[in-house]
């Protein structure tokens, strides 16, 4: 499941080669084994146990390994400052060890549990200098040393309302069994926004699909959640035939894009609203899916910003820390579309407008994104387990923040010192090869265009490999 956000507990100047890497993954092995052994085993065996535990699971256990490493060649930059992504050869990676543990407490209910081992390094050892950053597991990272955390804890509860009956498949976080068409489905506890909203088929994963965080939601849903991602909060999902309708508070960050959370959920929160319809063109499936979001915290207006700054010559640029005050509204609107062109290739796109006039709150530094990409199936050239996708995006700023950048200011991941400004642009293309069950290598491009909306610095390009295996 993916989830992003900033997470600036790297450690300067850290760089991960080999034998780090070795230490790494067996401190993670070493741990996970210590960490998850009484609770994982039995949860397989109970699962085991029953006659057939493809139609109906009591329990579930399922675990995920990725490992992400990237690099970009040196690029034009004529400036910076210490928020620019820097024009010299650098490389990063992540590192991740999840487990997924479910049962059935009652008729209806389900309880998920999922702690989670991370490590890693961004470029330019910070989270900056991106409007859309390259890599969905970066958020989580917290420096080389191997960090166990509690990723989510929830419960899920569906009443069932008859129209037909549906399958659901074994899942990451998810138990086979049947429900019926019409439901209501109430999630509550600590989870991301992301795990109930803004689906795609195409575009959802960055461990098994596309990377950059425009392709697994909207860049400018400035969603609500800590610096990993994740909160508490509730959402309810009514199914009715094709639709379906959701809507959901969570919880935002005391700081902005900060690791705590703010539980006053009467105060400061993240609302949000879905409408889904499925529907049949040309024979194929596809999904319909429109999002409205709304925030309530303490921000900086970009105007109050730039009116400091200009005030205060010579003074700290990142001024929006001096006008932090005041609770604030923040909004967008998006849509989603996934269709299918046949059973081995798909088409998705995401369009979303923010009002862009506060600071970023949870996410990252976009007001406006667009998102359209494929994905085809291996079976096209008799490998049905390999994937390859094609996508591009274009982000864009609020005539709010770009004045603040022009005057030198900085935001929270990006500020050059100076701008001209451009939409940043970007493509991304991988491969992604199965090489055994549940185990994949994938080959991934980047070309970013405008980095941090600067029309001055790049091109960047960035390759990636990722190995990535579930069971």
């Amino acid at each position: 499941m993916p989830v992003a956000r900033p997470l600036l507990a790297t450690r300067p100047g850290h760089v991960l080669r080999g034998r780090a890497i070795a230490r790494a993954m067996v401190a993670l092995a070493t741990t996970l084994g210590s960490l998850l052994g009484g609770f994982g085993a039995s949860a397989w065996a109970a699962a085991d146990a029953r006659s057939d535990p493809a139609e109906f699971e009591e329990r579930s256990a399922r675990y995920q390994l990725t490992w992400n490493p990237q690099f970009h060649r040196s690029f034009a930059a004529p400036y910076g400052s210490p928020l620019s992504l820097r024009g010299s050869a650098d490389h990063m990676y992540t590192l991740s060890l999840t487990a997924h543990w479910g049962f059935r407490p009652w008729q209806g209910g389900e309880v998920y549990f999922n702690p989670e081992i991370v490590a890693g390094k961004p470029f330019s050892d910070a989270l900056v200098g991106l409007g859309s950053f390259t890599n969905g597991e970066i958020t989580r990272a917290a420096g080389g040393k191997p960090r166990y955390y509690r990723q989510r804890l929830f419960l899920r509860q569906t009443w069932n309302h008859g129209g037909g009956s549906e399958r659901i498949e074994s899942d990451f976080n998810q138990m086979a069994g049947t429900v019926d068409r019409n439901r209501f489905v109430l999630t509550a506890g600590n989870f991301s926004t992301l795990d109930v909203f803004d689906d795609n088929a195409y575009a959802k994963d960055p461990r098994t699909q596309f990377m950059n965080w425009s392709h697994w939601t909207y860049a400018s849903y400035d969603y609500a959640a800590d610096a990993r991602g994740y909160g508490w909060g509730v959402a309810g999902e009514w199914y009715h035939g094709d639709w379906v309708l959701r809507f959901g508070r969570m919880s935002a960050p005391k700081l902005p894009n900060g690791l705590q959370r703010d539980l006053a959920l009467l105060r400061h929160y993240g609302d949000q609203l879905e409408i889904e319809h499925a529907h049949v063109l040309a024979g194929q499936p596809g999904k319909v899916r429109v999002l409205g979001w709304r925030n309530r915290g303490v921000l900086a207006r970009f105007d109050d910003a730039l009116a400091h700054l200009q005030a205060n010559p010579g003074g700290d640029p990142q001024a929006i820390l001096a006008v932090r005050r005041g609770e604030r509204i923040k909004y967008g609107v998006g849509v989603n579309l996934e269709q299918a062109v046949n059973d081995r290739i798909g088409v998705f796109a995401r369009v979303m407008r923010a009002d862009g006039r506060t600071e970023t709150q949870a996410f990252t530094e976009a007001d406006q994104s667009v998102s359209v990409g494929t994905l085809m199936r291996g079976a096209l050239w008799g490998r049905a387990d390999d994937s390859v996708g094609v996508a591009w995006l274009s982000n864009g700023i609020s005539a709010a923040r770009r004045r603040y950048l022009e005057a030198g200011g900085l935001s929270f991941f990006i500020g050059d010192g100076a701008l001209r400004y451009r939409p940043e642009q970007a493509s991304e293309v991988f491969y992604s090869l199965g090489v055994a069950a549940g185990a994949w290598i994938t080959f991934d491009w980047q070309h970013i265009r405008n980095p941090a909306y600067n029309a001055a610095r790049g091109p960047v390009n960035v390759l990636a490999l990722r190995l990535h295996a579930q069971f």
